[in-house]
């Protein structure tokens, strides 16, 4: 199972190629554009960040028990500003 750096470092790479910020990222992901992640489009992020099909549901569960500082079980701009932040500093 990948660790959670390694998952981190996945989605650091992704970020920093295929976007130029992390605004960018995060708007090309929240596909409904209703300013929040849901757990649909966490999943879909880790896809495009090539973490394994078996395990992208529980990553993304992980994900967003661990930055959703709200308790409203999606990532919004400053939760996903506060994760890329921890990533940039692994």
């Amino acid at each position: 199972m990948a660790t959670k750096e390694t998952v981190l470092n996945k989605i650091q790479i992704l970020i920093t190629n295929k976007f130029e910020t992390p605004e960018e990222a995060f708007a090309f992901f929240d596909v409904d554009s209703d300013g929040k992640l849901k757990k649909a489009e966490i999943v879909q992020l880790l896809k495009e960040a090539e973490i394994s099909g078996f395990i992208r549901g529980l990553v993304g569960s992980k994900l967003i028990e661990g930055y959703d500082k709200s308790g409203d079980e999606l990532i919004d701009w400053q939760e996903f500003k506060s994760a890329v932040d921890e990533i940039s500093l692994t």
